[in-house]
């Protein structure tokens, strides 16, 4: 997807066919590279492209989050039943507002302020247009 490309140009794609991420050799050693145990998940299909290889690294004993609004399935119920079958195989679902501000932390962090405070203007629904409101009446560095 371009817009991945443009936030992440130094990152190389990982082409494969399978469904299940976790079945491809090069990601899972792209992931296993990083040391890291924790996995942030969101994909094109909560009822494949994500619930498969959430549950395949849970069994591989990562920690998963669930981005469960950065994910769709064909239908409400199918993207809901997927997400309930990966919290009952120990994900732990998530919103990508929650992703975000938890990756700020503290208001402090000036480096990401402006950036974060713009994303959550543009996309954050009610908590965005409360922190125009905010904003407005309280002066440009107050945040949520």
């Amino acid at each position: 997807m371009p817009q991945l490309s443009a936030v992440f140009p130094d990152q190389q794609v990982i082409d494969r066919t399978s469904m299940n991420a976790w079945e491809d050799v090069p990601f899972v050693e792209a992931v296993k590279a990083t040391g890291r145990k924790k996995l942030v998940i969101a994909g094109l299909w909560t009822e494949v492209c994500v619930v498969l290889p959430a549950l395949s690294a849970i069994a591989q004993g990562y920690e998963v989050y669930v981005v469960t609004d950065a994910s769709g399935g064909v239908s409400p119920q199918a993207h809901e039943h997927a997400v309930q079958r990966m919290v009952q195989g120990g994900a732990i679902p998530v919103t990508w507002v929650q992703v975000l501000l938890e990756l700020q932390r503290d208001w402090a962090r000036t480096e990401t302020y402006v950036p974060v405070t713009e994303v959550v203007k543009e996309h954050g629904g009610a908590y965005g247009l409360g922190l125009v409101y905010a904003q407005a009446v309280m002066g440009e560095h107050a945040a949520g």
